[in-house]
């Protein structure tokens, strides 16, 4: 699932290359992408001009000339394709946005757990799209006496802990491990056993991560691509994710991988003893 150095990679595509543009068509290929009735969308969409674009966690919302919304959801496999030349349709294309300039957004999707939204004027954005109400803060508003309230109230694993989006939004599976990475803390540590101190270092850590994956235009797996078809970088210098039975770049033990709470954890047993 695309996290947040790759939302925010498409965020900064869409609003480079889309605000000023007007929608001239909207075409839904899967009704099931769109959030309520496709037709809503596709009325309220055609038209309108867009306008900057934010991130929010994992979401992707888009200003409207009109004070309307444009929300996105990428979820585990979907895809922003900017076209500007005749193209066949992927075989997963589930949307299609027209504009005045002769330019296509394409959303193509294989899983097909994306979604639009479209929010009208006047109406807030948190009582349409659902899933914004209880996410908690971004990384960089995140402060060290709220992350270390929050592990003082729990057991749970700190890696576990991390994916919790009502702790901090946008963190995923990728940078959780790579955080814990560099601030030193197993993944399997139990949350109210750290200090303020621990606490200090991995809010930095997360930072640092994010910060770096943006700049190397986030992770490519299989189906993430910068809207404009371009590949992230990140994994090439991970230091844990991905890399299980590779020796770890500081000193040189073999990485471990194991499933924590169902997911996927990596880890230097010497470097997060």
């Amino acid at each position: 699932m695309p996290e947040l150095p790759e939302v925010e990679i498409v965020r900064r595509g869409l609003d480079n290359l889309t605000p000023g543009l007007v929608i001239s068509d909207v075409m839904v290929l899967r009704p099931d992408c769109v959030a309520g009735s496709p037709g809503f969308l596709q009325q309220g969409l055609s038209g309108q001009t867009v306008g900057a674009w934010r991130r929010r966690g994992k979401y992707l919302i888009g200003q409207l000339a009109n004070d309307g919304h444009w929300v996105i959801h990428l979820r585990m496999t979907g895809q922003l394709l900017w076209i500007t030349n005749s193209q066949p349709l992927a075989v997963h294309t589930r949307a299609r946005v027209f504009f005045d300039n002769g330019a296509e957004l394409r959303f193509v999707d294989q899983r097909t757990f994306g979604r639009w939204w479209w929010v009208p004027p006047g109406q807030a954005i948190t009582e349409v799209v659902t899933g914004l109400q209880p996410l908690g803060p971004e990384p960089w508003e995140c402060t060290t006496a709220a992350l270390f309230h929050r592990c003082q109230s729990t057991s749970r694993p700190i890696k576990t802990a991390l994916l919790d989006q009502t702790w901090i939004a946008g963190l995923g599976n990728i940078y959780a491990d790579e955080s814990l990475f560099l601030s030193g803390i197993h993944p399997r540590t139990p949350c109210n056993q750290l200090s303020a101190q621990r606490v200090e270092q991995l809010r930095h850590a997360i930072i640092k991560v994010l910060e770096t994956s943006i700049a190397l235009g986030g992770t490519t797996f299989s189906h993430f691509r910068h809207i404009q078809g371009m590949n992230g970088h990140y994994l090439d210098q991970a230091w844990v994710y991905g890399r299980a039975g590779q020796p770890c770049r500081v000193c040189g033990t073999v990485i471990q991988r194991t499933k924590i709470a169902g997911r996927s954890s990596h880890w230097c047993p010497r470097c997060q003893a």
